[in-house]
């Protein structure tokens, strides 16, 4: 089976190809903008290595959120053209438990994962998880100045990941909460995002285009009268 996962959700692009339980290629940068101008090449070059083409694959991963507006709208508008165009289904997860799936097993075996990420405004994106990992909670935009009343009483300690783990280390630390960082990648990888697909889809399984995951109202609005001129 070929699946070929992609992430332009938060501060990275990152495209990979798993087949038959090992990823054969993948590409990834760094980068808060310009993943429109990065993701389409990527996937030119992941295909080209692995010597495939996209009527080749099995399945699209595609992470939907939390994350970035504008990197969610590319990332899914491309994995929904190449599905629809490959006639190959498209597999949605979020960001969350994508970085939640990489985090290594033996750091943890009790307590709760707290997965923390940037929103460029003044919340972080929250999900919690228990060993498995299977979640606790649903993900939502929080302020962290509440971060350590909401975990008030899950089970200890809390292990945080994510590119906001330092703010929500401090917060929770600040808390009383025992609180410990852990090594995992701060955003999602598309390497992960095949794998984690792998084992949540079976060829055959009728799929729905994935959809964003908003977990706030877009900062850009219509203007007043939808930007009609007023006579």
């Amino acid at each position: 089976m070929r699946i070929l996962g992609m992430d332009t959700a938060t501060s990275s692009c990152s495209v990979a190809l798993w087949w038959d339980e090992t990823i054969v290629a993948a590409r990834r940068d760094v980068m808060s903008r310009g993943q429109a101008e990065a993701l389409a090449p990527m996937i030119s070059d992941v295909l080209a290595e692995a010597k495939v083409t996209a009527s080749d694959l099995d399945l699209l991963a595609v992470t939907v959120g939390p994350g970035a507006f504008t990197g969610l709208r590319i990332g899914l508008a491309t994995a929904r053209a190449m599905a629809l165009a490959a006639h190959v289904p498209c597999l949605g997860l979020t960001t969350t438990e994508v970085i939640a799936h990489a985090v290594d097993a033996s750091t943890w075996q009790q307590g709760t994962l707290l997965v923390a990420l940037d929103s460029r405004r003044a919340d972080i994106y929250v999900q919690t998880f228990q060993a498995g990992p299977k979640p606790i909670s649903d993900a939502r935009a929080m302020d962290p100045a509440i971060l350590g009343g909401w975990l008030q009483d899950v089970p200890g300690p809390i292990y945080v990941v994510g590119d906001a783990r330092e703010l929500a280390t401090a917060v929770l630390i600040e808390a009383g909460l025992e609180t410990n960082v852990i090594e995992a990648p701060e955003v999602p990888d598309a390497a992960v995002v095949a794998d984690l697909a792998s084992r949540r889809w079976t060829p055959g399984d009728i799929l729905q285009a994935p959809t964003p995951l908003y977990l706030r109202p877009p900062d850009a609005k219509l203007p007043k009268d939808g930007g009609r001129l007023r006579p």
